[in-house]
């Protein structure tokens, strides 16, 4: 077959700006634009980015079992696949309006005699840090293969802005066994057996729905996470999803170290090159007036104790904090103050920062799978609180003030690798008590910079040397 150009240059001309060329691959088509003017195409989608920190981390001093790929929880032994496939995805609704995506651990990235106990899904607004906790098959019986699958959701009536139809499962487990996540397929057929886990219920314990992921017409998907939580609590983040269908979630179940098992927390040596590797810089308004320092320097400048009832007769706290009130509960008998002396009071309020240092308390989270490091920081005052409006700053004269300001940044290390997972700062405005996804920063180096607004203290993410 011939093609035949137009003879005249000026139609030559019109037909070329139009000329586009169209690429077979497979039963794919794409049209490329060759010559302007063409058509905006859409932005790749964050969630297609990898999130990756910008450099190696250090190689930390040998312990007992801190990053070392699994983690042991008494009775079964877990690991994480980093690696997925992408099974089927959304382009429209969830955070942003942008979708969700949803995956399947790769099989290439499991370590033999690992199985999978659920698959992942991400908003497409983030970019990707999935995680996805596998179980090691000692079969003990521990886990288990479904003995069935029950269809819960399909795509395939929903007009919405997808890759495919996507197929959400739940796995139906033998007698004694819970599921521990979905599996999700692209196709009708149901799926092998041999796609996912079950394990024995006396393992487990109670999960709930957390954030929301992508949602359609009385169908809704969010992350998971351990109903009881704290550093006693023995809960397990897997990474997985649950789907919620007609205003019913599916019972899904979250694992448990059923031993306390600590094994994989850091040691001490190994805790210096963590804080070293992920600490933050702080940085002060150029006008603070009450800058942090020690509890030992408080006591040690003038700080009193008073107490309710003999309020005229406060008494000076000893360098060691000997004579302060020991045990019981806190009912408001006793409190800590400045001297009345406005001299005495204006040194102590303002603190020392050559004198100052942080405090440090680390502790296991999500069944000693994750370590917290709270970083403390101790202002002896806090200052009056000050409202921005355009271009004015309006200072209130006592609002706000008290003795005694403790602020914190906590760092959530991931025990099977080592990597930071999510930082908490104490900001006090809507962010206040939720963790934040290392991912959802920028990044250039692994140096994380923040600072303390004035007189409050309280932290906030800055860009500073790549961070924003």
């Amino acid at each position: 077959m011939a093609l035949l150009f137009p003879m005249n240059l000026a139609k030559f001309a019109s037909f070329l700006t139009t000329l586009f060329v169209i690429l077979v691959a497979g039963d794919c088509i794409r049209v490329i634009c060759r010559i302007s003017p063409c058509p905006k195409t859409n932005p790749p989608l964050p969630i297609e980015t990898v999130f990756q920190l910008p450099s190696s981390l250090p190689i930390w001093p040998s312990g007992t079992g801190f990053a070392t790929a699994s983690v042991s929880l008494g009775d079964l032994r877990v690991s994480e696949a980093t690696e997925f496939d992408v099974v089927w995805r959304t382009g429209s609704g969830g955070p942003d309006n942008l979708g969700a995506t949803f995956f399947e651990p790769s099989t290439a990235d499991i370590a033999q005699g690992y199985a999978v106990l659920g698959y992942h899904s991400q908003p497409n607004n983030k970019r990707f840090s999935g995680r996805s906790v596998v179980a090691y098959d000692d079969l003990n019986g521990n886990i288990k293969a479904p003995v069935d699958y029950i269809s819960l959701w399909d795509s395939l009536s929903f007009e919405i802005d997808q890759d495919g139809i996507g197929f959400i499962w739940l796995p139906k487990c033998p007698d004694g066994y819970k599921a521990l996540g979905h599996v999700v397929t692209n196709s009708t057929q149901k799926p092998s057996p041999d796609k996912i886990r079950c394990v024995k219920a006396e393992l487990t314990e109670q999960c709930e729905h957390y954030k929301w992921i992508w949602g359609a017409e009385g169908f809704n998907v969010y992350t998971t996470r351990p109903s009881n939580r704290g550093t006693q609590a023995m809960g397990v983040h897997l990474g997985s999803f649950v789907a919620q269908v007609g205003g019913v979630m599916s019972d899904i179940a979250c694992l448990k170290n059923t031993k306390s098992d600590l094994s994989a927390m850091p040691t001490r040596d190994q805790l210096k090159p963590l804080i070293d590797a992920y600490a933050p810089w702080v940085f002060f308004h150029p006008d603070e007036k009450y800058r942090p320092a020690t509890v030992e320097w408080f006591f040690e400048n003038g700080g009193l104790l008073y107490k309710k009832g003999d309020e005229s007769n406060p008494v000076t706290i000893l360098p060691d904090g000997s004579n302060l009130p020991q045990g019981g509960s806190d009912d408001n008998a006793y409190w800590l103050d400045v001297p009345p002396d406005s001299d005495a009071r204006d040194k102590l309020e303002r603190g020392d920062l050559a004198k100052a240092k942080v405090y440090v308390h680390v502790k296991p989270m999500f069944g000693a799978t994750f370590t917290d490091i709270v970083i403390w920081m101790y202002y002896p005052f806090n200052g009056p609180a000050t409202i921005k409006f355009r271009i004015f700053n309006i200072k209130f004269d006592h609002l706000g003030e008290h003795t005694g300001d403790w602020e914190h940044v906590t760092l959530r290390v991931n025990n099977f690798n080592g990597l930071l997972q999510s930082i908490y700062l104490s900001e006090h405005s809507g962010v206040h008590g939720w963790m934040l996804q290392i991912s959802s920063f920028k990044i250039v180096t692994r140096l994380l910079c923040m600072h303390q607004s004035m007189d409050m203290h309280l932290f906030k993410a800055w860009t500073c040397f790549g961070w924003e």
